[in-house]
């Protein structure tokens, strides 16, 4: 087969897995049901404690991406056996196949307790998110949807280049990444055209106040007459804690709090100032 014919024929297979057809979307969907109860389990791990196995793994694994503390900001992309810690920020990405169907879809879970500017950059990260998916429909461009995405000088890059695949789409199917690809950088030069039946994955990322923590999401949409539906169902509306809950002699330690303790004891130098001043006066009055 000559090189022509062979672009060509690669070329037509991947505009026509851009388009998956009922059996597919069924397939994907239960893909997304599959990932859901691993995360779920995923959530029950997650413990400042020894390294463990993702329990029920799928019948293929193509890897884990799991980014937690400081390795979350800037998002390296690549994973270590890093042993969480209490107040820890972590993403997971597993990246499974179901019946040779891959899923793809990031969640953040805050370790025992998640900070102000985590919860924060959550909202932020999920806004984009939702922002995207309430313009998804048959019509629409892969740049009408990267145009509601910050640039990457907006979250602390130098360029898109730098800035690639944070915030991103690509298609989901026999392979992770498929068409339509949606990113600043190749978007809005060369927009590609939504179509009913495309399923896809959006993901978001923004960096936190606190220059170390961030979040992540990822959702997968199937493409509808009318707009979309989001088939990847594990909770990701709010920051979600996982791992082990606390209790202090006052009640349960709060669920947003500092990870570093001294930073949830406000004022306590003006107490011990006050202390100190209420012992030199007694002292004065009794003639110590």
């Amino acid at each position: 087969m000559s090189e022509a014919k062979s672009a060509v024929l690669a070329a037509a297979e991947r505009e026509a897995r851009a388009l998956d057809h009922q059996e597919t979307i069924a397939v994907v969907r239960l893909a997304g049901e599959s990932y859901g109860m691993t995360a779920s389990q995923v959530a029950e791990i997650v413990r400042p404690q020894e390294i463990v196995e993702v329990p029920n793994a799928p019948e293929h694994v193509e890897g884990v991406n799991a980014i937690s503390g400081e390795r979350c900001s800037p998002h390296p992309h690549v994973y270590t056996d890093r042993v969480l810690r209490p107040g820890d920020p972590a993403f997971f990405d597993i990246l499974h196949s179901y019946n040779g169907y891959r899923t793809c879809y990031y969640r953040t879970f805050a370790v025992g307790s998640a900070s102000p500017a985590m919860v924060d950059a959550y909202k932020r990260c999920r806004d984009y998110m939702d922002a995207a998916i309430s313009i998804v429909k048959p019509g629409i461009t892969t740049a009408d949807v990267v145009k509601l995405w910050p640039k990457a000088e907006e979250f602390g890059f130098a360029n898109e280049e730098a800035a690639f695949a944070l915030q991103y789409g690509h298609g989901v199917g026999l392979c992770i990444w498929e068409k339509p690809i949606f990113s600043r950088l190749v978007s809005l030069d060369t927009p590609e055209k939504i179509e009913e039946g495309m399923v896809f994955a959006l993901e978001t990322y923004w960096p936190a106040s606190d220059g170390w923590s961030a979040a992540r999401i990822e959702e997968q949409l199937v493409v509808t007459g009318d707009g979309c539906e989001v088939i990847t169902r594990f909770p990701a509306e709010e920051a979600m804690v996982a791992g082990t809950a606390y209790y202090t002699t006052t009640g349960p330690l709060p669920r947003i709090r500092e990870s570093q303790s001294n930073k949830n004891n406000a004022g306590a130098l003006d107490r011990i100032g006050a202390v100190v001043q209420s012992a030199r006066g007694e002292g004065a009055r009794v003639g110590i």
